[in-house]
């Protein structure tokens, strides 16, 4: 990217970029998931990590409701949600939903993912002169207050973004969305239309393709587009705006003579880049490793990353739209990818040569500080490659929707969250029926420590990983696991409780899902707490021979 100004507002567009490469979704169909649930993760960098319950409101005939810019951002109260740019009608009653840096699950077990993509230069806007006001974190937030199906948010935010016009807050980037519900799950993508377009030339404020995703596939978007070809007259599996073919041939991006078929992929998104195309080749490697020829990255040498000969550059058209796993997928398993850094491949930072010393017989030994995110003072003294992970030592947050059709509401949504790098946090349940959520979670200011903020008692152990990585991190798994894996193990009773107080007393129910996610948020918080005495007790640089 170029940055056009020096100091604050120049890291600021610096910071922003950097978090348009940092969102991954995974999307799991309820026939590919191991309970029969509907899945949707993401990974995000933005700003706000903060979380915090909008409770469903009903509003006079005849309400305006106002459009925002910077809903992502950090420095602001919760609630408000930064300058507004215009009103658009308000509905009489909306939902209760989850509001991060980006909206993701309401009440009614409606969920969105979202992962910035790179769009054509062309394409993309001037604030300063468009007219467009619609950034996708504000159809998400509408989506989610008006709408109870997939299908019904699809149409909605693609009305929202055709009328008003697609403005990108990510670097002038585009945008997909994975949409979902407890039975289907849509991918929508959106591109800028340029700075010319008029709300009153009756065209549309963006180009936007949606696909459905199988029942029993699951997929992937590493901020990369995955559309490929589009067949109209197949309505139960696709969706475009009436100009995504058009422009591309407009702007010379595709011929209509050619004889070649129009490929959605192709005419809208730029050559793709590394850490989009690892990402993919990790996620389809390992849950559908027979469905291709895929290019063999999976090594224990610390050196065959460092070979560029051995290194195959493959064509994006390799990766599919979805797949069929073959082994059914956990939320456990997503857990898991989420946290990857490509350990046992060409990517494994962890694993890099710098990282081996000899020992008193002269045999190499890797170093007990190996880390798989060496920052950016150890990439310049030992030369290593900066590679993307899936985790990100600079996350803000993540989540996990399960999305359970055949029970109540109330606790057939569960949205896992976690604040900072996957890698290091722990996933908390919180149900969709709840009212409030634990104040540690609400609470970040980046500019100073806060004792009171799970993020910054996750982010103070992660920098203590650097004392001795490799034995510390083992530490922070021998603590953190058996706490994520009794909420798994005490599911079953919860649904049943729940299930049996809505029967006589809603009110009770929500009251004890409430007291139950306070309860376990509150108990990570003070895992993270304890944490920091541990490790530094344990790795303390006075036990290392300096």
């Amino acid at each position: 990217m170029r940055i056009r100004f020096i100091g604050l507002v120049g890291l600021l567009v610096l910071f922003i970029a950097q978090q348009s490469v940092a969102c991954t979704i995974i999307a799991v169909g309820k026939k590919a998931s191991a309970d029969g649930s509907v899945i949707v993760s993401h990974t995000d960098a933005g700003p706000d990590c903060r979380i915090h319950m909008v409770p469903g409101q009903t509003f006079k005939k005849g309400s305006k409701t106002p459009v925002h810019w910077g809903m992502v951002d950090l420095g602001r109260d919760l609630g408000d949600y930064g300058e507004v740019l215009g009103e658009i009608p308000q509905v009489q009653q909306t939902n209760s939903y989850f509001q991060t840096a980006y909206p993701q699950m309401n009440a009614h077990q409606l969920a969105i993912g979202e992962s910035t993509l790179s769009q054509r230069d062309e394409l993309k806007l001037d604030r300063a002169v468009c007219k467009q006001i619609m950034t996708i974190e504000q159809v998400q937030a509408f989506a989610l207050q008006r709408c109870t199906t997939a299908e019904e948010a699809l149409k909605l935010i693609t009305e929202l973004l055709e009328t008003y016009g697609f403005l990108p807050s990510c670097v002038d980037e585009s945008e997909s969305l994975v949409i979902a519900d407890v039975n289907e799950i849509w991918v929508l993508e959106v591109f800028s239309v340029g700075n010319e377009w008029d709300p009153k030339s009756g065209k549309p404020g963006c180009i936007w393709a949606a696909q459905r995703v199988p029942d029993d596939h699951a997929m992937i978007i590493p901020n990369w587009s995955i559309i490929k070809q589009i067949d109209l007259k197949d309505k139960a599996n696709f969706r475009a705006s009436s100009n995504y073919k058009q422009e591309a041939i407009d702007r010379g991006w595709y011929d209509p003579k050619s004889g070649k078929a129009f490929i959605w992929q192709e005419a809208y998104a730029p050559v793709p880049r590394e850490w989009a195309t690892s990402r993919f080749w990790l996620f389809y490697a390992t849950y559908a490793p027979n469905f291709a020829n895929w290019p063999d990255r999976f090594t224990t040498s610390p050196w065959a990353g460092e070979d560029q000969y051995t290194q195959y550059v493959e064509p994006l058209s390799m990766y599919p739209f979805s797949v069929a796993p073959e082994k059914k997928i956990s939320v456990q398993d997503i857990m898991a990818f989420q946290r990857s850094t490509f350990t046992g491949t060409i990517y494994d930072k962890e694993n890099a040569s710098v990282w081996y010393v000899p020992n008193d017989k002269g045999e190499l030994k890797k170093s007990p500080i190996a880390t798989p995110f060496p920052t950016k003072d150890m990439r310049e003294v030992l030369n290593i490659n900066k590679r993307r992970n899936v985790a990100r030592a600079r996350g803000e947050y993540g989540m996990i929707t399960q999305l359970r059709g055949w029970l109540p509401n109330e606790v057939g949504g569960i949205y896992w969250f976690y604040v900072d790098n996957a890698y290091t946090s722990a996933y908390v349940p919180i149900y969709s029926g709840v009212t409030d959520v634990a104040e540690c979670y609400k609470i970040y200011d980046p500019t100073a420590f806060q004792e009171n903020s799970i993020r910054w008692c996750v982010d103070f152990v992660d920098n203590l990983l650097y004392l001795k990585w490799r034995d510390a991190a083992n530490t922070l798994r021998e603590r953190r696991d058996p706490l994520e894996a009794s909420f798994f193990n005490e599911q079953e009773d919860v649904d049943k409780k729940v299930v049996d107080l809505l029967k006589t007393n809603p009110d009770d129910a929500s009251k004890y899902l409430t007291e139950l996610t306070i309860k376990r948020m509150e108990a990570t918080h003070k895992l993270f707490q304890d944490l920091r005495y541990e490790l530094i007790s344990k790795y303390s640089n006075n036990k290392q021979g300096i």
